[in-house]
């Protein structure tokens, strides 16, 4: 069993189908694992994510494919999130005893940063979500911004609220949003349940999460090797034969899933596969958007919390990756940073920042850092890098589900997975190992030995529950 790619979406169909008791040989053409979720080592020593990546509670997929690799404990869960607006006021969101979804509402209720107008259409809009079981009728075609002006919601409302969230969370502008994955970023994370929008945090590196993939795989008598990059698919009667290696060399093997980002892969294969008509020909329609990811070092503690969610700001979030990196957990309590401070920002859909050199970047960054955090601006930055995913997720474009493909194209004994696959969700580290695993489940079906791997989604609760199942008949 061959996989080519070791990102999220690669690991976790070799880890799925190596439990299942396949021997796999995984191939990542890069030195480390993790694809676009990763960390790398600077000159100096210093390691680095290339972009913060965050998971939720709802995420089950992705908590489960950390369990089956021992990555669980190196995941810590914050219960508040934290938001400031230009004038440096703070807003904190988080669950209440009551059910969903009127869990957040009392917190919500307190949010400095919007007005009492525009927290009542937030709310209506909420509801309107909630009252459909996270499926309002009519919004197959619409973009996130025209549902949300189908609502009325107001100008204030949609920037301080709506576009906080969910830019950051799908990595595009509204307007080029997909309207049901937007509402379904509310549902499945703030609204179906009362715990969905607990937000998790590595604690390592990202490549840290993917060592014990390697034991996994290897317990079965399989391999992962790095630094292989596959230059070529070969298929002969329709029907995958061998991988052809970079230096030359050819593997062959029974059956095969790539693994690798869309963009990459009609490069690979034949072209009738991505030609007119072709089962792939819609991989040419699937846009990609940029992330930036700026990480700052000062020379004092100029932050307390262990991250921000910005209004009114370039940037959507700041991580205190001092403090997210401590060896004790410090749940969502301030902790004092000893001696410097290390800090990441992230800027999704990051369009007009992919020209800019990366001291405009930083000078833009450090003049947002000195809105909300005053401390920056009497200390010293100490040194400062940025790393721009250029290519980062596919767009969640009204429509582009319709060029997803699903695991099984019809090609004998190739299979598919990556984030832009046919998963029921955007391009996210959840998106990744859903593909995975249901690319673990297609090959199994096609040997006959037919097994779940994909995980539920959480249950929705409460009022939200109640009318869920209504809906559904």
């Amino acid at each position: 069993m061959l996989v080519i790619g070791g990102g999220l979406a690669g690991l976790a169909s070799a880890v799925a189908l190596a439990e299942a008791g396949l021997q796999v040989g995984l191939l990542e053409k890069r030195p480390h694992l993790g694809g676009r979720a990763t960390s790398y080592t600077l000159p100096d020593g210093s390691e680095v994510d290339n972009c913060q990546h965050v998971t939720l509670a709802c995420c089950t997929n992705l908590a489960d494919f950390y369990r089956k690799v021992g990555a669980a404990e190196s995941i810590r869960f914050y219960d508040r999130l934290y938001f400031v607006d230009r004038d440096g006021r703070r807003s904190t969101i988080q669950a209440s005893p009551l059910p969903a979804p009127l869990h957040m509402a009392p917190s919500f209720a307190g949010f400095g940063s919007l007005s009492f107008a525009d927290k009542r259409a937030i709310a209506k809009a909420l509801l309107a979500i909630a009252w459909s079981g996270g499926r309002p009728k009519g919004i197959e075609s619409m973009s996130m911004l025209d549902w949300l002006h189908q609502v009325r919601q107001p100008p204030a409302a949609i920037e301080r609220f709506w576009r906080v969230v969910l830019v950051s969370a799908l990595d595009e502008e509204l307007a080029r949003t997909a309207a049901q994955y937007g509402i379904d970023v509310f549902w499945k994370g703030f609204l179906g349940s009362r715990g969905g929008y607990r937000i998790g945090i590595p604690s390592v590196p990202l490549a840290a999460l993917y060592e014990g993939c390697r034991d996994v795989i290897a317990r079965r008598g399989g391999s992962v090797q790095l630094r292989r990059g596959v230059r070529e698919i070969r298929l002969c009667h329709g029907a995958f034969t061998s991988a052809v290696m970079d230096d030359g060399s050819e593997l062959t093997a029974q059956l095969c899933i790539a693994a690798v980002p869309h963009t990459a892969l009609l490069e690979l294969l034949p072209n009738e596969l991505g030609g007119s008509g072709g089962p792939l020909e819609g991989l040419k329609h699937i846009r990609t958007s940029p992330i930036t990811g700026v990480h700052m070092w000062f020379d004092r503690r100029v932050m307390n919390e262990p991250f921000l969610m910005l209004l009114d700001h370039k940037t959507q979030w700041i991580f205190n990756k001092s403090l997210l990196s401590a060896t004790k957990a410090s749940g969502d309590g301030d902790a004092p940073a000893i001696g410097g401070q290390y800090l990441q920002l992230v800027i999704s859909a990051s369009y007009d920042l992919v020209p800019l050199a990366r001291k405009e970047i930083i000078d833009l960054c450090r003049a947002e850092l000195a809105d909300v955090l005053p401390a920056t601006r009497e200390a010293r930055l100490e040194k400062a890098t940025v790393i721009k995913e250029v290519a980062a997720t596919f767009s969640p474009e009204p429509g582009v589900d319709r060029f997803r493909p699903a695991q099984d194209v019809g090609v004998k004994n190739l299979f598919l997975a990556g984030d832009w696959t046919r998963t029921g969700w955007p391009s996210t580290m959840e998106g990744a190992v859903r593909s995975g695993y249901l690319a673990a489940e297609a090959v199994l079906a096609a040997l006959g030995r037919p097994r779940s791997v994909l995980q539920p989604d959480l249950p929705a609760e409460g009022l939200s529950g109640f009318w869920a199942r209504r809906r559904n008949g």
